[in-house]
């Protein structure tokens, strides 16, 4: 994997990362913090390619902290594939990177041929979480929640960027209902030892600053879509994913039997439906180019 620096439209360093190699690009639009680690199935896929969300994992923070809305994310996105020469490709999103991807889509459809969303729903992720809670106070419970858990940001610290990655800690996530035992436990130490490190604050911040998007209208879209819901995810519903794709004549829905981190715990899966969207997206750019 590749990573290098690119310059945002405020003057910002945005580290990003390609996998090098002959490859179809996709662009992969990342959940708050997460980085490759986390999806171990398409670490080897020549032409992926992504960034680390600002003040994350090599890219800096904004000067103006005010710098962190969907408007600074999507073109974060577009700076990223414009310095990787792409102009139009499958994009993906994970958790509250879904926002970013719908939204990418919708302002620029001409630089997305396809869109995979994971285990994310499009806009408005707080009203999203928590499938046991009543409906009518999910937002309300869901954004003080976060709210308290970026004033503890300092205590998180010194708890989790001390907390050793050792093959019990991952058994017990793997074990305690966070993560499914389905995931490999070696990916899981991978993706865990760096997420760990977040300064908590800031990520919290930036979550809440993703996450207080309105729900999305994704009816202007019409390239295919493929949408992968955790049937046991408490932080993106299934209800919140279908619903604003349930009318589009190209959307495929799949529920698998995993959490919010479903990439980790159905790896094969995710690659598998990546290859059946480029599928879909080849045969409909050879319908479109026949038509013309």
């Amino acid at each position: 994997m590749r990573e290098h620096d690119i310059i945002a439209w405020d003057g910002t360093k945005i580290r990003t990362w390609q996998v090098p190699g002959e490859g179809t690009p996709v662009l992969l639009c990342p959940g708050v913090g997460s980085g490759p680690e986390s999806w171990p199935s398409l670490t080897g896929r020549a032409g992926l390619l992504s960034w680390y969300m600002r003040g994350t994992m090599g890219s800096d923070r904004p000067v103006d902290e005010r710098n962190i809305s969907l408007d600074d994310h999507v073109s974060d996105a577009i700076s990223t594939l414009d310095d990787a020469g792409v102009e139009r490709c499958v994009v993906m999103g994970w958790s509250m990177g879904v926002t970013v991807a719908a939204e990418l889509a919708l302002r620029h459809p001409e630089r997305v041929a396809g869109l995979l969303l994971v285990a994310g729903a499009p806009g408005d992720s707080f009203d999203a979480m928590l499938p046991l809670v009543p409906r009518n106070v999910r937002r309300i419970v869901g954004l003080t929640g976060t709210k308290l858990l970026q004033q503890a940001g300092p205590v998180l610290d010194r708890v989790l960027h001390r907390l050793p990655v050792t093959d019990a800690t991952t058994f017990l996530l793997r074990h305690s209902g966070v993560i499914k035992p389905s995931s490999d436990p070696k990916d899981v130490g991978h993706a865990v030892s760096r997420f760990l490190q977040h300064d908590w604050r800031w990520y919290f911040t930036l979550a809440l600053a993703l996450g207080e998007t309105p729900r999305q209208d994704l009816s202007p879209i019409v390239c295919p879509i493929t949408l992968l819901a955790g049937r046991d995810d408490v932080l993106a519903t299934t209800e919140s994913m279908a619903g604003p794709v349930s009318a589009l004549p190209q959307a495929r829905l799949r529920v698998l039997p995993c959490s919010h981190y479903l990439p980790l715990e159905a790896p094969e899966v995710v690659s598998d439906e990546l290859d059946l969207l480029l599928d879909r997206v080849r045969s409909v750019d050879f319908a479109t180019s026949g038509r013309s």
